[in-house]
């Protein structure tokens, strides 16, 4: 048991069972936490185990909690255990059980050690963009959302299918095959006064309207317009979806499954879902209440198909079918996730924008009706992303015609910076995107920093063979960690210590940016012991003639590097950990020049290289370090 506190909970068990005479297996029943306290004045681990159990042996929580104390305070593993009221047990523990941790740590090959999915089926549905144009900056922020949950979920033991819901069956399509149409219009010679409100601006219609001049010539201008269309938009459609593919591959995503919401409602799959609520009692014909508010002007009461879903928590009932008698979006979107649920999925989650919080009550109900309240489904809500530059905003694009494209910004600043970034804000908080600063050397630019905190690693680990030092994994076996003793180190390890609780925290909340946060955090409690170093020559990293000191302290560093690594693979997905530190394209290739040279590989190899690269080309990490440096002070070559 290589964790800390599922360590100190067996401890605690054990004694808890002696202190108050009960049998430990009726303990372990119980679900007691063993936590950080948000103070230090509360100890290093704080249990509520006295608060929990008071029921159970009808004791008061301090009675409770002042037996286990005087169990706990015969245990070498603590310094000091005091109890605070309610009912709370603070612990300080021994600098041993740290060490003994850092040492464990290096032997594991993964330092996530989290089972909490147990192979549950979870269906994550992100970006799933109307397929009328390239993405944009908006579109990203839900595509690293959904990305990374999906990979910390894959992480803790579920079955994970990453999905993206093209929405090609509504009237935004056949506006999208009119806007084509113009530009092929155009193409061939007409000229356009002003252009239809519902049309879409933007260079990227362009390659659409040339395939159908190649194909057809002038030939679609004679024909009636569902002839036209029915060659239109399917391709056009086909073509939108590949862009799509193609801007979400560069920010490294890769989604399992691609649904046609236009293929379902070919399938009948809509009367399927219907007809499943109906049989469950659920869809009646009445007439709604009008709208809270201002009463639009052309309301009025109706006769019309309603799903009962105030019977699953939702505000008021939902209307199935516009007074054409054509479906709502609604009950296309219900038909949808009907079809998820058959898949096998134990639990949907659908990735939102900001102004779909009205939707997530509706579909929580149909959920639960169409499973019989089996499935969970969750919605997560993001926010929108304001793009600056030097603080003042940007918001016009010349490939899209009216937004900035999600192509535009990777191409500027990278991809792995542009999705740590994303997650550096709660999901639900809004989020300022600056150019300038997520390129800039400082603290104040959070991917930087915590980039900076590996390469530094990997320049101590450079200058071990100048120092006659020779250390690999394997040396670490025999290494001595009573030798790491110092509160700046010894708060390194507990920081890291921290590691599968955010990961545990972050998959059971859905909040991947506490991951972001952690790396920070880890990587500031690093600085600091690096600074240290500075002022106080015992406190470097390589110590002369003492093997023993310095093999005990690489492996601190190594365990550090190896967790910035394990949280840049949930975030990242492919890991270039320094790479991104360069924001230009052509100061990247001047980079991977300079790697080659130095490491004996091709560029082409560097480009494509995975989180392993690190760990299979040891002096991939080592020989990055100083050609970053040297690109970020030579600005003008490469900004």
């Amino acid at each position: 048991m290589t964790q800390i506190y599922p360590k100190i909970k067996k401890i605690i068990l054990d004694k808890a069972s002696i202190a108050l005479r009960i049998d430990r297996s009726v303990l372990h029943k119980v679900n007691f936490n063993v936590e950080k306290p948000n103070e230090e004045k509360n100890g290093e681990i704080s249990t509520n185990i006295s608060l929990v159990i008071q029921k159970e042996i009808k004791q008061k929580p301090s009675e409770i909690a002042n037996k286990i104390i005087s169990e706990l305070k015969k245990c070498p593993e603590f310094l000091k255990v005091e109890f605070a009221m309610p009912g709370f047990i603070n612990l300080w523990l021994d600098k041993s059980l740290w060490q003994d941790y850092l040492k464990e740590s290096l032997s594991l090959t993964e330092l996530i050690e989290c089972n909490i999915g147990n192979g549950s089926k979870v269906n994550v549905e992100y970006v799933s963009a109307n397929p009328t144009g390239p993405l944009h900056v908006g579109h990203c922020r839900g595509a690293v959302f959904g990305d990374v949950l999906s990979n910390l979920l894959e992480k803790t033991g579920h079955n994970v299918t990453k999905e993206y819901y093209i929405n090609d069956a509504g009237s935004q399509i056949n506006n999208l095959a009119n806007s084509v149409f113009i530009r092929y219009q155009e193409a061939l010679g007409k000229k356009f006064a002003e252009y239809p409100d519902d049309f879409y601006p933007g260079d990227y219609l362009l390659p659409v309207a040339k395939h159908f001049i190649s194909d057809y010539e002038s030939k679609l201008l004679d024909m009636n317009e569902e002839d036209r269309f029915a060659i239109i938009k399917p391709y056009t459609v086909e073509f939108m979806v590949k862009l799509i593919k193609k801007d979400l591959s560069a920010l490294s995503i890769h989604q399992d499954i691609f649904v046609s919401e236009q293929e379902l409602v070919s399938k009948g799959k809509i009367d399927e879902a219907i007809n499943n609520l109906k049989n469950s009692g659920l869809v009646y014909n009445g007439v709604l209440d009008p709208p809270k508010g201002k009463i639009p002007d052309d309301w009025e009461p109706r006769t019309q198909m309603l799903f009962e879903s105030t019977k699953y928590g939702d505000e008021v009932d939902r209307p199935l079918q516009k007074s054409n008698k054509e479906w709502t979006y609604f009950a296309n979107d219900i038909a949808y996730h009907f079809d998820k649920y058959s898949r096998g999925s134990d639990h949907l989650i659908d990735i939102l924008g900001a102004d779909h919080g009205g939707y997530v009550k509706r579909m929580s109900a149909a959920v639960a009706a169409l499973s019989d309240n089996k499935a969970k489904f969750t919605a997560k809500l993001c926010q929108m992303v304001k793009l600056t530059r030097n603080g003042k905003q940007v918001k016009m694009s010349k490939r899209s015609g009216e937004f900035i494209t999600l192509r535009e910004v990777i191409d500027e600043v990278g991809s792995d910076s542009i999705r740590f970034m994303m997650l550096y804000r709660k999901n639900e908080a809004p989020l300022e995107f600056d150019f300038i600063k997520v390129t800039e050397q400082s603290k104040d630019n959070p991917v930087f920093y915590v980039q900076y905190a590996h390469a530094r690693i990997a320049s101590v680990i450079k200058k071990l063979p100048d120092n006659n030092f020779s250390f690999n994994l394997s040396s670490f076996n025999n290494a001595d960690f009573s030798k790491i003793d110092n509160n700046y180190e010894v708060d390194l390890i507990k920081k890291i210590a921290d590691w599968n609780k955010v990961i545990e925290s972050a998959t059971n909340l859905h909040e991947p940016h506490r991951i972001a946060y952690y790396l920070y955090e880890l990587s500031s409690v690093f600085h600091t012991l690096w600074s240290q170093g500075k002022i106080d020559r015992d406190l470097k990293f390589i110590i002369e003639n003492n093997e023993d000191l310095t093999l005990a302290r690489i492996g601190l560093l190594t365990l550090t590097q190896r967790t910035i690594k394990s949280g840049f693979s949930c975030l990242l997905k492919i890991l270039k950990p320094l790479l991104t530190c360069v924001p230009s394209i052509d100061g990247r290739k001047s980079l991977l020049g300079s790697l080659s040279s130095r490491t004996k590989l091709n560029s082409g190899d560097l480009t494509n290289f995975s989180a392993s690269s690190f760990d299979t080309i040891p002096s991939l990490a080592v020989y990055t370090f100083e050609p970053i440096i040297a690109l970020r002070q030579a600005k003008s070559s490469v900004a």
